[in-house]
């Protein structure tokens, strides 16, 4: 059986620190200016918020690690729906070269 999550009596006492801050940091970058950062601030949300949940980290952060990681999942999305758009007009363009030449 599993015990649950000791949760220090004292704040401040929490064996690592909180990395909510640079994740949420990272998910903005993600999504104003590089898009590769993006799953990055989501992934690191991810392990943010189970290290809250084992009792790791204090609770407080959990907002901003949340925020942070759903920012990252937008970021990603945009990134793949660009990359979605920059094949297809690769594959148009090609498409349109080679049917315009009388290949």
């Amino acid at each position: 059986m599993s015990q649950p999550p000791q949760f220090p009596s004292e704040s401040g006492a929490y064996p690592e620190a909180s990395q909510a801050t640079t994740i949420l940091v990272l998910g903005i970058i993600g999504i104003v200016l590089c898009q590769l950062l993006g799953p990055v601030a989501w992934v690191m949300g991810n392990s943010e918020l189970r290290a809250i949940d084992a009792g790791r980290r204090a609770p407080e952060n959990r907002g901003t690690a949340n925020a942070g990681r759903i920012l990252g999942i937008i970021a990603s999305v945009l990134m793949i729906i660009g990359l979605v758009f920059l094949v297809l007009i690769i594959v148009g363009s090609f498409t349109f070269t080679v049917f315009d030449s009388g290949l």
